[in-house]
């Protein structure tokens, strides 16, 4: 079932932080991939190239899993389980783009591709949690 992400979720997520998204191999082995991300709603999206390994994943079983700490404050973070619901097609990268602005203040510099996806991933468990830990770690 769908759910609605917190404000501390969403705020998370609107910032650049980076995700590692868990997707299955045909064995059931878990691939997990650093990945840039942005939200849709509540929905999340990660962009890829349609011949990368996470993006066959996908196709063949949804269910995928995305953990993503503040960038600042590593004990801070949301994670995330649910389905990729669609694949979108970009051919004219102004999604890539978007991702790029967000991570690198502009267009994305490779301009040349075989195809980009976006995936959506609609989340059937979103957890935000920020560790007290991080009020005792050390600057390294």
């Amino acid at each position: 079932m769908p759910v609605t992400l917190s404000p501390e979720a969403i705020g998370l997520l609107d910032g650049p932080c980076f995700g590692h998204l868990a997707t299955l191999m045909p064995d059931g082995a878990p691939k997990v991939d650093p990945v840039w991300l942005m939200r849709d709603g509540d929905h999340v999206l990660v962009t890829s190239d349609a011949r990368s390994i996470k993006v066959v994943n996908a196709a063949r079983d949804a269910r995928v899993a995305l953990s993503v700490v503040a960038r600042d404050d590593p004990y801070e973070q949301v994670l995330i389980r649910g389905t990729v619901a669609e694949q979108r097609a970009d051919p004219g990268l102004s999604v890539l783009d978007a991702f790029s602005e967000k991570y690198l203040g502009g267009p994305f510099p490779r301009r040349s591709w075989s195809e980009r996806i976006v995936l959506v991933i609609v989340p059937d468990l979103a957890r935000y949690y920020r560790s007290k830990l991080g009020d005792l770690a050390k600057p390294r």
